[in-house]
């Protein structure tokens, strides 16, 4: 299989997973669809820069979280309007216990983002390390410090 037929059917496989992350990360479905959208467009326009089809899952991934980021680092630069409506659609709906989840949401955007890839996305720590360029041990220290957080947090003692 070439390079351009992993990318595609990757990309076709992984498009729920890759919405999910994004909306995990940026709470927002237009926001989540757009960020999903520009990063299948990079990876499309950068293929080449894929040296092992068999990392295509960080590689990808790594593109969709700078999408998120960038999207992120916009969304302080502008004035949002007032929506009319649910802000969510119906296929978002929020979890009847969403306890779990507003903690992790609550918790640093780097510690976030480690937990949220390690449980959501089923990475190992390695994958993570290359998606958020960081080295493994931040990775283990970021990880290990958020669980500690859960675990306080949903023991019912403050932080």
């Amino acid at each position: 299989m070439t390079k351009e037929e992993t990318l595609t059917s990757f990309l076709i496989e992984t498009q729920t997973r890759s919405y999910r992350l994004a909306y995990s990360v940026l709470r927002n479905r237009e926001e989540a669809l757009d960020a999903v959208q520009t990063a299948v467009c990079r990876a499309l326009e950068h293929q080449n820069s894929l040296r092992d089809p068999g990392a295509v899952k960080t590689w990808f991934t790594r593109i969709l979280m700078n999408a998120c980021q960038d999207t992120l680092r916009q969304r302080g630069r502008v004035v949002p309007f007032p929506e009319e409506g649910p802000e969510l659609g119906q296929e978002d709906p929020e979890p009847v216990d969403d306890t779990l989840a507003r903690r992790v949401n609550a918790l640093p955007a780097e510690v976030g983002t480690v937990i949220k890839l390690r449980f959501y996305e089923e990475m190992t720590l390695k994958e993570i390390g290359e998606v958020t360029g960081q080295n493994i041990s931040t990775v283990k220290s970021r990880l290990y410090a958020g669980l500690r957080k859960l675990r306080v947090a949903m023991e019912g003692v403050e932080i």
